[in-house]
């Protein structure tokens, strides 16, 4: 009797030892987003940006954007500006990580991978078809590339932004 007691509390010994494992990775990995997303932020809040590619599924669409400055605003607004007009909206750096993104190209081997570069505009179309939730495909100081693959018809969407 007692060695079926003994091996009982060995085993419950062992399952709490396994269930109170911790694993801090998640809390880490959070961590990391949380300062990913910060710097980028920072990054592209200051000064003014440029379009310097933007390709639409395959089509060059960057001349609609020449002239234009890309201020993003800490506060969220995005305003672009070629002097004569100016064109509001918004714009955010989030983490994906959690969510389920059927758009989530997985060949894209970068830290900011689950970080998405959200911008908004409501109007004109030319700068509509900027609304995307990007991903980084890379980043400098003066530069960001950004990506999007469209769930509906899998087309690419490049665009990559330079500091002025």
């Amino acid at each position: 009797m007692k060695s079926n007691n003994l091996l009982y509390t060995l085993m419950v010994f062992a399952l709490l030892f396994i269930s109170c494992s911790s694993d801090n990775s998640d809390d880490v990995n959070a961590a990391n987003s949380m300062a990913d997303i910060q710097e980028i932020s920072d990054l592209v809040s200051n000064g003014t940006w440029t379009i310097t590619n933007f390709v639409d599924s395959g089509s060059d669409e960057t001349a609609n954007f020449t002239g234009y400055g890309f201020s993003f605003n800490s506060d969220g607004n995005l305003v672009a500006d070629n002097g004569s007009n100016t064109v509001n909206g918004t714009w955010s750096v989030t983490d994906d990580s959690g969510s389920d993104d059927s758009n989530d190209d997985s060949s894209i081997d970068d830290s900011s991978d689950d970080i998405d570069f959200n911008i908004f505009f409501a109007s004109p179309s030319n700068f509509n078809e900027l609304s995307e939730d990007w991903d980084i495909v890379s980043r400098t100081d003066s530069r960001i590339e950004l990506i999007h693959v469209s769930g509906g018809n899998g087309g690419t969407d490049n665009l990559t932004f330079e500091k002025n």
